[in-house]
């Protein structure tokens, strides 16, 4: 079980725990999980434990066993996962756990692989889910007052934990039961609504902190970034956004005899539509563990350790991706990044190589220099290990600890097992990293198009209100499309008619984007111009779009989307005109998603157009193609460059909404990880859409008579669509230089492929990224040499990391790397 314990800082990304303890707990008679103040005690041995985050609804059934088996194999000891409401209760009392929904047989794959599990049931989960996880219907419920001491919303939530509970426990895969989950989460992350709310706020935190302690599970639960959780629920001080590392060290549980746990330690952050894309670099993360560890803290989670895919409409507002990379260890394919993946599985290596004196003793300071420390660990049993910090955020320097000398590379920690021997240091990049390349298949589209039909009030399933309606009261959010239909009468003697002088329509809308039809014409969006009114009747019809619903906030029953009013037409004769009172009509969805046109039987019910007859570049057009299935088993992505805005279903399968034509803004910097982490930092991609790739599973294709659909909102070229196979193309070492006992920098090529041409070599302080490398300010000119000597012909090649090698020192006192390319072939 985990047991939270520290306030802990946001400027490495992390949430804070408040645990829930059964009376049992306290007497830990029978329990075979129980804490102190160093560790979780499993067994009657103290752990070290390494969490990751994998969501099993991001990801398929197909890709669980690998993506759990290279958690283990990266050393984790934990998968953390939420549990997703709105996923497994799509409307009252009807409940869903197959396929992606799969909880249980998603913990019981943890379980065969020897992993144990942290259960977030929440059920309110934020994540950038679709509303944050509740559903929809939820909204609806009378009387309902989300998150707060209301009785409807408490029986909802009350009633769902229950199920989930009692699935478990049936399962036997609560730890007391022998199963894999040792620790359980209630809400979450709802200290600054409480504090919004004040009293009613409180009183729901006793509420539900009693509720999850009544379920008798037999393990801990937890409340996240809840200070004043109640008894007995371990209490917190709040989170600071901005809190320096200095003051990580004298961060400590609001009792002695509790661990120190940090439950979201960001490996990224997650890329929205029109947003640069985030990355956070190996070494700035192994810091922030390493320096966790060394201030005494005992367990450590990943958000995210695979972050997966939001397919079909899960993804919540505003303009979260389809993508939920997260720059993980394991990416949205499921293959390791490197070098992060690699780079702390050998951090955790030497965590796990230090443990037995870890969770022996707190730690002892010891100064090495105005920006340097040593913490040692030291066990009654003889067992030592020391880790050495270099806060500079500048200049490497060589330290003497014991009767050693070592060389701290600036902003990074070295660790000793053994007090002696340094086995690793955050900053130097000993794994190898590769370049993961799209790599287009033999794949032939032959498209067909089809317009989808301007709506009209006279279509079936119209409904007409006075006024204007709230768009998700109406679709409950079963589609992204409201249209909203009036007429406008325009007498002929109106003056803007013969003076040019066009008149203002103005729409006030919480929608996420607007499409403008006038008698019948797609006339603009939000992003373009309006077509004039004319005399007579006009035929104004409004298309409401919503890109995903909110996931954080307060009082999620009072959220509005879609055209809320007021609407005016400003420049008559009468001067301004509101439209907003007068009778609407509503048609929920598109015409092509009433028809179902993105399955293979829905297509077949409308005439499509192909060869010269496609429609380009025009909106509001279905497409549709067949194809076979690309040879091999490489993770397959679908380039949506040349398309606008919309949605892509395989099979009849949604992978989500796509939006290339939203491209990215930002700042896009040279990265620089040293100093306080910000979500801001090493961002990439600027000016090129936030998203160009999109996962399309195997396990969703057959071998052949695959059945591609996309719905195009803006207007683009379905012939640039393509489908790549996501391959290894190039090798590249990176690491710090003046490792100690002379560290190598390895490259290696696939099975049956050789190292053919460096294509980039750098000692010294190279810039850029993978397939962009460039000589930063300071550079050996002996780098391409030493590579090209080694290991050209060769399917790996070792080289060792130092000066002489390279031709000399190019800038003595700083801090350098190798940075290396490789093609194979």
């Amino acid at each position: 079980m985990w047991w939270d314990k520290n306030m802990l800082s946001k400027v490495v990304n992390m949430f804070m725990l408040w645990l829930l303890f059964s009376s049992w707990v306290f007497s830990l008679v029978s329990a075979t999980v129980s804490y102190d103040s160093k560790a979780i005690i499993i067994n009657g041995r103290r752990r070290i434990l390494l969490s990751g985050s994998i969501h099993y609804p991001r990801s398929t059934p197909q890709m669980w066993p690998d993506l759990i088996a290279k958690a283990k194999e990266g050393g984790l000891d934990v998968i953390q996962t939420y549990v997703f409401w709105n996923g497994h209760e799509p409307s009252p009392g009807n409940y869903y756990f197959e396929d992606r929904y799969d909880l249980v047989r998603f913990i019981k794959l943890v379980q065969q692989a020897g992993l144990y599990v942290h259960l977030r049931i929440g059920p309110y989960i934020c994540a950038e889910w679709n509303f944050g996880g509740f559903p929809v219907w939820l909204k609806y419920v009378p009387g309902i007052a989300f998150r707060t001491d209301n009785e409807p919303f408490k029986a909802a939530m009350q009633k769902f934990t229950e199920k989930i509970v009692s699935m478990m426990k049936a399962e036997k895969l609560f730890e007391t039961q022998g199963g894999p989950i040792i620790m359980s989460q209630i809400e979450n992350e709802f200290g600054p609504v409480e504090w919004e709310i004040g009293d009613p706020g409180k009183a729901y935190t006793k509420w539900a902190a009693q509720m999850a302690v009544g379920l008798d599970t037999g393990v801990p639960w937890i409340m996240c970034k809840q200070d004043d959780a109640p008894d007995p629920v371990v209490r917190y001080p709040p989170i600071y956004k901005h809190l320096q590392w200095i003051l990580l060290r004298k961060l400590t549980p609001n009792a002695k005899y509790k661990p120190k746990m940090w439950t979201e330690n960001w490996t990224g952050w997650y890329t929205e539509f029109g947003g640069a894309v985030p990355t956070r670099p190996a070494e700035d993360i192994a810091f922030s563990v390493a320096r966790f560890i060394q201030n005494g803290g005992s367990f450590v989670n990943y958000y995210m350790y695979h972050g997966g895919t939001n397919f079909g409409r899960t993804a919540s507002g505003l303009f979260i991706a389809t993508s939920y990379d997260y720059d993980a260890p394991i990416d949205e394919y499921g293959l390791p990044r490197e070098p992060k993946w690699g780079h702390l599985r050998d951090l955790h290596r030497a965590i796990k190589l230090s443990e037995p004196a870890l969770v022996s003793a707190d730690p002892t300071l010891t100064s090495l220099g105005s920006n340097q420390e040593g913490h040692v660990f030291k066990s009654k049993s003889g067992a030592c290990a020391a880790f050495l910090a270099n806060y500079d955020t500048k200049y490497s320097v060589k330290v003497t600890f014991g009767s050693a000398h070592y060389e701290l590379p600036s902003w990074s920690i070295t660790i000793l097992p053994d007090c002696k021997t340094a086995v690793f240091n955050t900053a130097r990049l000993g794994a190898q990293s590769s370049e993961k390349k799209m790599v287009l298949a033999n794949t032939a589209f032959s498209w067909q198009s089809y317009n989808e039909e301007s709506p009209s009030a006279d279509d079936q399933d119209v409904t007409v209100h006075d006024g204007l309606w709230e768009q998700i009261y109406i679709t409950r959010d079963a589609t992204d499309y409201l249209c909203y239909m009036t007429d406008v009468q325009i007498d002929p003697d109106e003056g803007f008619l013969r003076s040019g002088q066009d008149p203002l329509l103005t729409i006030w809308s919480a929608g996420h984007a607007l499409h403008v039809f006038i008698n019948g014409q797609l006339s603009g969006t939000v992003y373009g111009g309006l077509e004039n009114p004319k005399a007579g009747i006009n035929k104004v019809t409004l298309l409401s779009v919503a890109v995903g619903l909110s996931n954080v906030g307060t009082h999620f029953e009072t959220w509005n989307v879609g055209v809320l009013g007021p609407v005016t037409l400003k420049g008559l004769n009468e001067g301004t005109r509101d439209l907003s009172k007068q009778k609407w009509s509503y048609k929920i969805g598109l015409k092509g998603e009433a028809l179902k046109l993105h399955t293979d039987a829905g297509s077949s019910s409308v005439e499509w157009v192909e060869g010269s007859q496609l429609v380009k570049k025009q909106p509001m057009t279905w497409y549709k193609t067949t194809f076979d299935a690309p040879g091999g088993n490489e993770p397959l992505g679908l380039d949506m460059s040349s398309m606008g805005k919309g949605q892509v279903w395989i099979n009849g399968q949604s992978i989500g909404r796509h939006w290339p034509g939203y491209i990215a803004h930002g700042n896009c910097d040279a990265c620089d990880y040293s100093g306080t982490y910000s979500d801001q930092k090493c961002r990439t991609n600027c000016g090129q859409p936030s998203q160009r790739w999109y996962h399309v599973p195997r396990s969703w294709l057959k071998p052949s008579g695959n059945f591609l659909v996309v719905f195009e909102e803006w207007g683009g070229d379905p012939n640039g669509i393509a489908l790549a196979k996501r391959t290894t193309m190039k090798k590249r070492g990176m690491l710090i230089a003046g490792r100690i006992s002379s560290p190598k920098a390895h490259l290696w090529c696939p099975p049956g492929q050789k190292i053919s041409k460096i294509n980039f070599a750098s000692y010294g302080m190279p810039e850029g990224s993978c397939g962009n490398f460039r000589e930063g300010s300071c550079h050996a000119n002996k780098s391409y040499d030493a590579f090209q000597k080694n290991c050209i012909g060769k399917q790996s090649c070792s080289v060792t990391v130092a000066p002489e090698v390279f031709g000399g020192d190019p800038c003595p006192g700083s801090r350098k790397k190798v940075s290396v390319e490789a093609a194979c072939k």
